[in-house]
């Protein structure tokens, strides 16, 4: 049998059930949220009722399109009709396996070291167990391995690594980086009180974590919409895109608005806004989040609740209050739950200068007032805090201020009027970037290389303070393809 890696992403293995029909409810939960290959872990069954065991998850694997793996007992794999067998080190010899199973059975060994896995490798398995990753319950006498060791391993072999023991979707990104197909998980899928929702977080995670270098990025803007499109929801997506990352939305609200005013605001319900970020979070999984009209208190709580349920990293929280043409977007109880809710999930808030000062209580009028000003809101909130300089009159010079002290960011000013939606246009490129896995200074100076460049574009439409020219990258030849010859 062909391995596909992908497969390998989330394994689930059974934890110890009352009985063998919760046991095999709780597999096909399981397949429901994701899983593509289970592995059948049973230390109390023996004989007969663990071969009669084995046939129905065998049976119901196939039936609902999942691999499964007996664990430990290849005679059981075999009479079971199962697609392979994990081996321990202690188990049944790889080779007495192989000429056992035949060649269309899939055989995945434990791997704790460079050594096991090339023997693995050499005796004909078709992937690797290696861990612990992490402390677990389960075993409780293993001990994790580092980083260091994870590179080796993958990097001497060239069948599939599959980390095991210990992880779940807090600690899952931390496996990032090491070569990994995936991870097994036990604990974290089959002791959670719903399997199946449970499954399918960890399984958009894990194709997060572990998709192939190379892989188009994603980010996800949380926002208004801005139906003349040079704000919200409509300039995010464009400047991610041109930024190079995969856009997708959650609207917060519509927003009647153009580059005069805002005519009116149709919120999102918080339960509707919640059911698009379930929709994002557990089939493409976000590298990076931005997060800008936020008009409620209901509507933070819902945001800030998902992020938190889902781990969402790289959070970029642009706190937008007034509109580019001066209308409220913010309701007056809602600062308080931003503060408390929303901007400790943050990795960087992008306030402008009447931001910074509604968020910190202070008021600002020189250059360092906004040093003032970030460094209080940082010690607030904990978040790297960029103070935006595009409200001061002689310069647009912003400043960042992080655990790792402060940085200012020197800007020319450009003279064009048309700045409708910048604020919404850098948070968004920090975003893209920081989902490209740039660090956060170099995010920011990308996206203020970005910003400048869309606004001396000097694109000129609408009555008031018109969009900025998001595509401004695109070749002209594009450009020009809708002209008449």
């Amino acid at each position: 049998m062909k391995l596909n890696p992908k497969a390998l992403r989330l394994y689930a293995v059974t934890a110890e059930a009352a009985s063998a029909d919760v046991l095999l409810a709780q597999v096909s939960e399981a397949i429901d949220g994701g899983a593509r290959i289970v592995q059948l872990r049973e230390k109390k069954r023996k004989g007969e009722a663990l071969l009669a065991l084995a046939r129905r998850f065998a049976a119901l694997c196939r039936e609902r399109g999942a691999l499964s793996i007996i664990n430990d007992d290849a005679e059981v794999c075999l009479a079971s009709g199962a697609d392979g067998v994990h081996l321990g080190q202690g188990d049944m010899d790889l080779r007495a396996a192989r000429d056992l199973l035949g060649p269309d059975r899939l055989i995945g060994v434990s791997a704790h070291n460079v050594e096991e896995a090339k023997l693995a490798e050499a005796g004909g398995a078709d992937y690797l167990g290696s861990g612990a990753a992490f402390a677990t319950g389960t075993k409780r006498d293993a001990r994790p391995i580092g980083p260091e060791a994870y590179r080796a391993i993958t990097g001497a072999v060239s069948i599939p690594v599959v980390a095991i023991g210990g992880v779940n979707g807090e600690n899952m990104r931390e496996l990032a980086g090491r070569g990994l197909a995936g991870a097994a998980v036990v604990s974290a899928i089959f002791g959670a009180a719903d399997v199946k929702s449970e499954t399918r977080r960890l399984r958009a995670l894990a194709d997060s974590v572990f998709a192939e270098e190379g892989r188009l990025r994603t980010a996800l803007s949380i926002a208004g919409s801005d139906p003349t499109g040079g704000a919200g929801i409509q300039a995010d997506l464009k400047t991610m895109t041109m930024n190079g990352v995969f856009a997708m939305s959650a609207i917060t609200a519509m927003v009647a608005e153009n580059t005069l005013g805002v005519a009116g605001i149709q919120e999102s319900t918080p339960e509707f806004l919640e059911l698009q970020l379930d929709c994002v979070f557990t089939d493409i999984y976000p590298d990076a989040v931005k997060v800008g009209m936020v008009s409620s208190e209901p509507l933070i709580r819902a945001i800030a609740g998902k992020l938190r349920r889902y781990g969402a990293r790289h959070v970029v929280v642009d706190p937008v209050m007034v509109a580019t043409a001066g209308s409220a977007l913010m309701e007056g109880g809602a600062l308080g739950a931003l503060k408390r809710e929303l901007l400790p999930l943050a990795e960087v808030i992008t306030p402008n200068i009447p931001e910074a000062g509604a968020l910190s209580g202070m008021e600002i009028r020189s250059a360092s007032d906004m040093e003032r000003a970030a460094g209080a809101i940082f010690e607030s909130c904990g978040a790297a805090v960029l103070v935006k300089g595009g409200h001061a009159l002689r310069d647009a010079n912003d400043y960042l201020y992080s655990a790792d002290g402060g940085r200012w960011f020197e800007g020319r000013r450009i003279d064009n009027p048309n700045t409708h939606g910048t604020g919404c246009t850098l948070s968004s490129a920090i975003a893209a970037n920081l989902a490209k896995g740039y660090a956060l200074e170099a995010s920011v100076a990308r996206a203020k290389e970005y910003l400048s460049g869309a606004l001396s574009a000097m694109l000129d439409l609408g009555g008031g303070s018109g969009p900025m020219d998001h595509a401004f990258r695109l070749d002209p030849a594009l450009r020009r393809r809708a002209e008449k010859p």
